[in-house]
Order: C-alpha cells, then sequence, then structure tokens
C-alpha cells in the first residue's frame, strides 16, 4: 500500500515539505534535479531551494523515496525490452521473419527430437509458439540499449513539475478533503487513496455528496466509533459491501462476509431508524433486493425484535411485504398516459426529473405540456447537483443532430456497447429553452473570480462528469478529451506482468481512412506497414514484457490509427500482476531506446474486465496535424486468441461513436466563469498577486494564495 507521501506526489504532483535538519544540502539538491530530469521531471524552483537548506542527508533520504513514485508514474519502473534488437530499424517483413524463424527451428536439436516438422504443426497451420526463437527475448536490455544511440535532447520533451507542498499532515488532509468531497464519482484508484487516506481524516468535516465515497468513509468512522453518514438505506447496503471488502458501486456481486456482533448491531440500528423515521424509504430497496436478500442471511435481523424496521427492509426483499418503489409510481404515470402525473411525482426527485427530460418531451404532444414539463424543471433545478446539470446539458448536445447517431453505452469499469438511436427527435424551441435554463443555473452557482489564467490547451479536455470510467495514470485525460500530438514519431507500448500462468498480451494498431474503410493494421501478423513498425511478439511475461509500435506521422497514409491491447492467452487486465499503456512522442533526429522517459506524453493502467483494451484514437486531418481523443474503453472480447482482424468491425463502430460524439468541454465552464480580467497562459510571466489558474499543470511562478484548477482535480471547478 502506498504511503501518504507517495499518494500526495502521485495525486497532486507536490511533494510534503521534507523534514530534517538544516545544513548545506545543495549539491545533493542539484543532482537530486539531474535524476529527475533524466526521466522528465524537475524540482521547482521554490522546492530547489527547500531541500537546498537541508541536511546533504535529508536530500538523500527524500530523492531515494520520491524517484521511485515519479518513475513508475511514466512507466519507468520497469524494463523495457523489445523482441528485434535495433527496433523501429530493421523489422523484418512478417512471413520472412516466419520462414527465418522455421528454418532456424529445423536445424534445432530438441524440435529435431520431439518430431522434426510436424511438431511446429497446429490444426494444420503453423504452431509459432513451438519455434524456439519466437516470442522471447533473444537479448538482455544491456545488449538492446548498446544497439541504441543515446537519446538527443529536444525542446518538445516533456518537462513536468514536481512542486513544494506543506507539511505531510496539511497536504494529506486537503487530499483527502479533495477525494471525500468530490462531486464527481471516484475512479478505483481514487477510491483506493481514500480508503488509506481515511483512517487519518475520517472524522474531519467535510461534505461527502457522492454516495460510494460516502460508504468508504462510513467503513473507517464504524471502527473509531463516530457517528455514520447515512440518510438512504442504500447507503447501509454500501457500507456493508465496503466492510465485506467488496464493490461499493453496486455494480459488481459482493461475497458478504460474517459480521462482529457490533457491527451487526450498527447496520441494523442504521436501518431501523432511517425506516422508523421514514417508511417509504422501504420503496428503494427494490433496486437491490438480490444483494439485500444475501445480505439479510448475515444480519438475522428477523431474530432481533428490538429493530422490527429493519428486519421490513429483508421482508421486500423477499417479496413477503410490499413496498412501492419510487420508478414504479413513475411507471405506472406513464403507462395511463398521465404526462401531469409523471411530472408531479418526478418533481419530488429533482435529479430525477431532470435526468428524465428527454423522455418527458418526447412524450408531450402538445406546447402547453412541453411548458408544464419545462417550468417544472425550472422551479426544481437549483435543487439538482451541479454535475447532473452539466450531464444533462451535455446529452442535449448530441440530441440536437438532425441525423440520429449511434448511442454509446459504457459502465465504470469501461466495458463499452452501442446502439441504434431510435427515439424521436425533441422540438428545436423547447431545447434552446432548456440549454439557456441550465447554463443560466451552471452561471450561477460558479463563484465570481477576480482574475482569470488559463492554458488554452484544457479547452478541449472534457468535463470530468464520472471519474468512474478513467484510467489511472500520468498525463490521462477524460473520455472524449482532444491533445494535439506534435511530434513527428509517435510511439506507444504496452507492458505487462503475468502473475501466475502464461500469459500473451498483443499491441496492436488497427488503420483506418477518414470514413473508417480501408483497414490495415499493425500486430504480431502485420510487422510493419507504410511509415509504421511493430517492436515483435513476447508470449510471455514471468519478468515483465514489453511491445511497441511506432509511427511515422510524415509517412502513414491513415487517418485514423486506433491502438488496441488484446489478450491472446493467459491472465486478464485485473489479474496479472502488473499492466499498463502509453504513448511517446519524439522528433526523428532525437534517436535514443525504445523507451525514453521524458519523452512519454501518458501512461494509463490497464484494467478492467474485458479482454481488448482500447485506449485512444489518434486522428489526422490530412495537412500533418494529429490529435489523440480519449477512449478508455474495453470490449468484451473472446476468451482465448483476440486479434484486431478479429474485431476491427466492433472496434471502428465503437471508436467512430465516441468520435462523432460531442462532449462538454472546460472551455464550457470557463466561459461561464464571471471574472474581472482574463489572461491566456503564453508562457510570460505570471501575475504577482493570487489568480484563478485552469490549466493541464500548475506553472511555475503562481502567486501563493491562487486557486488551481488542474488535470489533477478538475473536478473541483464543478460546483456542488
Amino acid at each position: 500500500m502506498p504511503t501518504r507521501e507517495e499518494l500526495i506526489i502521485e495525486k497532486t504532483h507536490r511533494l510534503p515539505a521534507p523534514t530534517g535538519p538544516d545544513g548545506d544540502g545543495s549539491a545533493a539538491a542539484r543532482q537530486f534535479d539531474v535524476a529527475l530530469m533524466s526521466v522528465g521531471w524537475k524540482l521547482s524552483g521554490d522546492l530547489l531551494e527547500h531541500l537546498s537548506g537541508r541536511s546533504a542527508a535529508t536530500v538523500v533520504d527524500t530523492a531515494v523515496r520520491v524517484l521511485p513514485v515519479v518513475r513508475r508514474e511514466i512507466g519507468a519502473h520497469v524494463v523495457h525490452n523489445t523482441y528485434f534488437l535495433r527496433f523501429p530499424a530493421d523489422v523484418p517483413d512478417t512471413l520472412e521473419f516466419w520462414a527465418a524463424c522455421v528454418a532456424d527451428a529445423l536445424l534445432d536439436p530438441d524440435v529435431i527430437a520431439r518430431g522434426g516438422p510436424s511438431t511446429l504443426l497446429a490444426s494444420g497451420g503453423l504452431n509459432l509458439l513451438a519455434l524456439p526463437r519466437y516470442g522471447r527475448y533473444l537479448h538482455t536490455y544491456p545488449e538492446m540499449l548498446a544497439a541504441h544511440d543515446d537519446l538527443v535532447p529536444a525542446a518538445g520533451d516533456r518537462v513536468t513539475v514536481l512542486h513544494l507542498g506543506g507539511p505531510l499532515e496539511e497536504e494529506a488532509a486537503g487530499l483527502y478533503r479533495r477525494l471525500a468531497g468530490s462531486q464527481v464519482p471516484l475512479n478505483e484508484s481514487d477510491l483506493d487513496a481514500l480508503r488509506s487516506l481515511a483512517p487519518h481524516h475520517a472524522t474531519d468535516p467535510v461534505a461527502i455528496p457522492v454516495r460510494e465515497n460516502r460508504a468508504v468513509v462510513n467503513q473507517v468512522r464504524l471502527d473509531l466509533g463516530a457517528d455514520l453518514l447515512i440518510d438512504t438505506v442504500t447507503d447501509v447496503l454500501r457500507l456493508a459491501c465496503a466492510l465485506s471488502g467488496g464493490d461499493v458501486t453496486l455494480e459488481e456481486p459482493t461475497r458478504f462476509r460474517s459480521f462482529r456482533r457490533p457491527v451487526r448491531r450498527a447496520l441494523l440500528t442504521a436501518l431501523d431508524a432511517l425506516i422508523g423515521a421514514t417508511p417509504a424509504k422501504l420503496g428503494d430497496v427494490h433496486a437491490h433486493r438480490e444483494p439485500w436478500k444475501r445480505l439479510g442471511e448475515r444480519l438475522h435481523a428477523g431474530e432481533h425484535p428490538q429493530w422490527p424496521h429493519a428486519a421490513a427492509v429483508f421482508r421486500v426483499a423477499r417479496g413477503e411485504q410490499t413496498a412501492h418503489s419510487f420508478n414504479s409510481r413513475v411507471e405506472s404515470r406513464f403507462r395511463a398516459d398521465d404526462l401531469a402525473g409523471a411530472v408531479a411525482v418526478l418533481s419530488s426527485a429533482p435529479g430525477l426529473l431532470l435526468r428524465s427530460l428527454d423522455r418527458l418531451l418526447r412524450a408531450a404532444v402538445c406546447e402547453q405540456e412541453q411548458d408544464a414539463i419545462l417550468n417544472a424543471a425550472e422551479q426544481v433545478i437549483g435543487q439538482v447537483s451541479c454535475r447532473v446539470v452539466l450531464q444533462v446539458r451535455e446529452h442535449l448536445m448530441n440530441r440536437a443532430s438532425a441525423v440520429p447517431r449511434p448511442r454509446i453505452f459504457a459502465n465504470r469499469r469501461g466495458r463499452a456497447w452501442i446502439t441504434a438511436d431510435t427515439r424521436a427527435g425533441l422540438d428545436p424551441s423547447g431545447l434552446g429553452r432548456l440549454r439557456t435554463l441550465l447554463d443560466l443555473e451552471v452561471r450561477r452557482r460558479l463563484p465570481a473570480v477576480g482574475h482569470l489564467v488559463i492554458d488554452p490547451a484544457v479547452f478541449t479536455v472534457a468535463l470530468p462528469l464520472s471519474g468512474k470510467t478513467d484510467a489511472t495514470g500520468f498525463g490521462v485525460l477524460p473520455r472524449g478529451s482532444l491533445s494535439p500530438v506534435e511530434g513527428e514519431l509517435l510511439r506507444f507500448f504496452t507492458y505487462w506482468k503475468e502473475s501466475a500462468e502464461r500469459t500473451d498480451f498483443d499491441l496492436s494498431a488497427l488503420l483506418l481512412s477518414e470514413d473508417f474503410t480501408d483497414p490495415t493494421w499493425l500486430s504480431f501478423t502485420a510487422l510493419t506497414q507504410t511509415g509504421a513498425e511493430h517492436s515483435g511478439d513476447i508470449t510471455e511475461a514471468p519478468d515483465g514484457a514489453s511491445e511497441f509500435i511506432n509511427l511515422d506521422l510524415r509517412k502513414i497514409r491513415s487517418r485514423v490509427v486506433i491502438p488496441q491491447v488484446n489478450i491472446y492467452t493467459g491472465e486478464g487486465f485485473d489479474e496479472v500482476a502488473e499492466s499498463f499503456f502509453g504513448f511517446m512522442l519524439l522528433d526523428s533526429a532525437q534517436r535514443g531506446a525504445p523507451f525514453e522517459p521524458s519523452t512519454v506524453r501518458m501512461k494509463s493502467d490497464l484494467r478492467g474486465p474485458g479482454r481488448v483494451a482500447l485506449p485512444v484514437v489518434f486522428l489526422g486531418d490530412g495537412d500533418g496535424r494529429w490529435a489523440a481523443k480519449w477512449l478508455h474503453l474495453h470490449l468484451s472480447g473472446d476468451p482465448y486468441f483476440n486479434r484486431v482482424e478479429g474485431n476491427r468491425l466492433t472496434t471502428s463502430m465503437l471508436v467512430r461513436s465516441v468520435i462523432e460524439r460531442e462532449y462538454l468541454m472546460v472551455r464550457h465552464l470557463t466561459d461561464l466563469l464571471t471574472a474581472e480580467t482574463v489572461t491566456l497562459l503564453d508562457g510570460g510571466s505570471l501575475p504577482d498577486s493570487p489568480v484563478t489558474f485552469v490549466g493541464l499543470e500548475v506553472p511555475e511562478g503562481l502567486a501563493e494564495g491562487s486557486s488551481v484548477y488542474t488535470l489533477k482535480n478538475l473536478g473541483d471547478l464543478i460546483p456542488a
């Protein structure tokens, strides 16, 4: 488990102020800075100055702790070897390479002893795994490095600044408050960080609007004997899942543990108080009947007459007691064609009313009914979280198109599917009125700022309306974000290390024309294309393995490049010891090794239930300009032998639907902010006074007391 210091560095790019005796640590601090620069990081001026005033031993101890963390951030903590020694040079034609492997195998004593040529065949085809030279490294990592020239530094190489933070307790408390109080659901990594921080800060006063976060904090508060933060029966169910080490989002089934008596008492007491105060909350049980039934087998509420209302929860779950759910009341109105009644019921749940606006407006048969729906939305919108308001706003952007687009669905694990949009269109006048209503509400909630400084690169970052599906890693943007690809060579990579069985991941790329036709690909079956090379197939990874694809963006003819990681055999993304994907940008004159840390622009962990990962897509405009659009998607794939050739139709349709979908970008919020002065960051000097800064990374020289919104906390830009 990471330490609090490691979590702070990873989640904020700040180093809690190192403590230690005063001294002259300037020489050690400069050496630390040089070591960081070798992997594309550097110390901020304030941090360098602070370390220089500590003893040399303190600086060295700090460097020993910090360097592994920043190296892990960009994937430089492992060895990245390649099958082909001089990749991207000297990559052979695929069939010639296979023929050479076969010729070598026919002379191999072990192959001859096993029966000769017949052992090289499987199901009427060539068994590549039977070839001694295929699928495993034939040279050491030092030998591979010796075959490459040193990297030539370039002005475009990435430099990530590590900033000076406050004392450890102060930084940890701040990170806890940000995670616990997030307006958007967290991804798995952030939830794990919240679990690590909660034992130290669970009683800190902070509003926790997201239910999953509340469950994690409640688990710790229960151990501490503090009051539980519970106002729905589902909060109790989530807490039981947390106590059992299960999924607090309730999307995956949890195997409930046998709880200790004090825990059973706390859960039953909470349920009894909730239902005793508001019996209508029994209707919420229907949404998760099966988990409630399994939990009931552990709590035995019927055996405790002192908690009669808690026992009712489990009777409803088993179907022994009737309780009408809120959704059933709404659906009964729709079945009776009682639109006004449906609006009246939904008005008591403002968030659900806003999420149901599309359906309600489609059901309206006259202008008066449409006006009644919009008037109801206007009356309750002030009670709806801003995240929901923005989600509805983004939804409406995709309902204004005259040509229906496929609908894309993705669960919290990134597994995605698409379907045709058969819904009727919405009235343009109603859409316009609704968009204005939503924008005015967001503007009302956004704080007025004095001097707003914006890095224009953040304008095309999608608003993080939910972090659940976003991968964990370095330089990762929310799904739908666009970022420029500036460099002559684009090189993406994957790394994996198996846990218990032989595991073969295959890095591949699907290359398409602008209209998503004319497919070609790079994979172990197609090692080269015009302007592109594959580093070679590795079929096992007991000590870790890497695969690379190199693209010369000046030469490739395709306009859509979709990297993917296919699980050919073995363990899944959630089962391997480690796996991640990333990409680098280089100039052709830089040379260097296949993996150069300072050129890494993005690295994301590969986790999820699917057998095919689609992290990002690269788009060219035909004039030499390229951009990355972020996907964070998984395909179910087949249990074995997934290949890019086999999923190209599904992949192209899914990716096209993401590309054509409109996403609400950060610029939408910054345009709604009320600011006295707005400055676009252009590399010049920053104001001396505090500002509100919105950008990808914290710039050096930002005045103390400034409000800062970067990739690490963009969700904080969304008001409550």
